[in-house]
């Protein structure tokens, strides 16, 4: 094996510009674009977030993905070592005009979200009558 096929990739923490004013870390999702004749699929990995954690808003053409991971260990638990860095998953994407912003699905399953931006139909060809005005 290669140096660059063993690299460790790690969590990419989000760099928000301004004075926060929550104490939470949020991190950039690694995401997967996959394009179709008819649809243009996103996958984006947030490990440790359920369905009902997950907010998706379209506005301006800004598609914008939040994440709120769960928080870790059980009640009456106390950590003794944590490793996995803990935060929210936040990503931003600027949406062509050729998706169909109506038409977007989500679905969510064991910490990777699937995004389906469907394509605008093209127009199509129509004879178009010519009525009398009276």
């Amino acid at each position: 094996m290669s140096d660059k096929e063993m690299q460790v990739q790690r969590k990419q923490e989000l760099q928000q510009a301004g004075e926060p004013t929550k104490p939470e870390r949020y991190f950039v999702p690694a995401v997967d674009i996959y394009e179709s004749e008819a649809a243009v699929h996103l996958r984006a990995e947030m490990p440790g977030v359920d369905k009902d954690g997950v907010e998706i808003n379209l506005e301006n053409d800004n598609l914008t993905i939040r994440g709120a991971k769960a928080t870790n260990g059980g009640e009456g638990e106390r950590v003794l070592l944590q490793e996995f860095e803990t935060g929210h998953y936040l990503r931003r994407f600027t949406i062509a005009e050729t998706i169909d912003q109506e038409r977007i699905e989500a679905t969510m399953a064991d910490g990777l979200l699937n995004l389906t931006l469907p394509k605008v139909e093209p127009a199509q060809p129509r004879k178009i009558e010519v009525k009398c005005a009276s």
